[in-house]
C-alpha cells in the first residue's frame, strides 16, 4: 500500500498539525504501508491558470515547468492521500489550495453522471483511492472545521476519491505547551497512531479513535484567557525591543 502525505504547514514539522501528522504516519508504517512525506513548502508549485491545456492541447500534462510534473505520477500510485493543514481562514492553507487546484489534470474534460450528481471522467490510469485530513485550528470549537471538511468531502467526490475521515485537534496550539509540561495529553498522540494502523489495516479510523484526537484540552473560558495572556506577552515583549 502506498501513501503520499502533505504537510502543507508553513511550520512543516514544528507546527501544530505535525504533532497529529507524525504518530498518525508512524502507525501507518507499522503494518507495513509505504509512507512518502512531502512538504508543500519545499514544493514549487505555481496556482492553476484556468487555461485548460492540461484538457485539450497536452492531456494529463499542465504546460507549466513545475514540482506538480514531479507530483503527478506519485498521485496516480498512491492507494492513499494525506492532506495536513491548519485551519486558514476557515479553509486550507495557501500552499494547500495550489496544490489541490493543479490536480486538474487528472481528470478529463469529459462529463458523466455519478450517483445522479455531474461530474468529471477520472483519467486512465488513476486509482480509485482514498483520502484523509489531518487538521489543527486555533480556535476552540470543532465546528470551526466544518467549512474545511465540506471542502474536502466536496474535492473527493469530484475526483472519484473515497473519503475516510478526518483527525482534527481543535485548540491545537494549547496541546505543545501541555506536553512541554508534562500534562497528560499522550492518549491523543496514541490515537493518531492508532488510526494510521486502523486505516492500514481494518480500511477505516474508529470514530472513538477519531474522538480522542479531537478530546478537550482544557474548558473553553480557561483557554481564551490562557491564549489572551500568551499574545499579551508576547506584544509587551516586542515593545520592550
Amino acid at each position: 500500500m502506498k501513501v503520499l502525505a502533505f504537510n502543507c504547514s508553513p511550520k512543516m514539522d514544528k507546527g501544530s498539525t505535525a504533532l497529529i501528522l507524525t504518530p498518525f504516519l508512524e502507525g501507518m508504517r507499522g503494518p507495513g504501508a509505504e509512507v512518502e512525506l512531502l512538504y508543500t513548502k519545499k514544493l514549487k508549485i505555481n496556482p492553476c491558470q484556468g487555461c485548460f491545456n492540461c484538457w485539450l492541447k497536452t492531456p494529463g500534462k499542465c504546460f507549466q515547468d513545475d514540482d506538480m510534473n514531479m507530483l503527478y505520477p506519485k498521485l496516480h500510485e498512491a492507494d492513499i492521500w494525506v492532506f495536513a493543514t491548519p485551519v486558514y481562514v476557515d479553509g486550507v492553507s495557501g500552499p494547500m489550495k495550489n496544490l489541490i487546484d493543479r490536480m486538474i489534470p487528472l481528470l478529463q474534460p469529459f462529463f458523466e453522471l455519478r450517483d445522479g450528481h455531474c461530474r468529471h471522467v477520472v483519467r486512465q490510469g488513476h486509482k480509485y483511492g482514498k483520502v484523509v485530513l489531518v487538521s489543527n485550528c486555533g480556535f476552540w470549537e470543532m465546528d470551526n472545521f466544518d467549512p474545511l471538511l465540506a471542502h474536502m468531502k466536496a474535492f473527493c467526490r469530484n475526483g472519484a476519491k473515497e473519503f475516510r475521515g478526518a483527525l482534527l485537534r481543535p485548540h491545537g496550539e494549547a496541546l505543545r505547551p501541555m506536553m512541554e509540561m508534562g500534562a497528560p495529553v499522550n492518549d491523543i498522540l496514541e490515537a493518531a497512531k492508532e488510526a494510521g494502523r486502523q486505516l492500514v489495516t481494518e480500511g477505516e479510523m474508529s470514530a472513538e479513535t477519531q474522538a480522542t484526537v479531537s478530546r478537550e484540552l482544557m474548558p473553553l473560558e480557561m483557554y481564551v484567557q490562557v491564549a489572551n495572556q500568551g499574545f499579551q506577552q508576547a506584544l509587551d515583549a516586542l515593545e520592550k525591543k
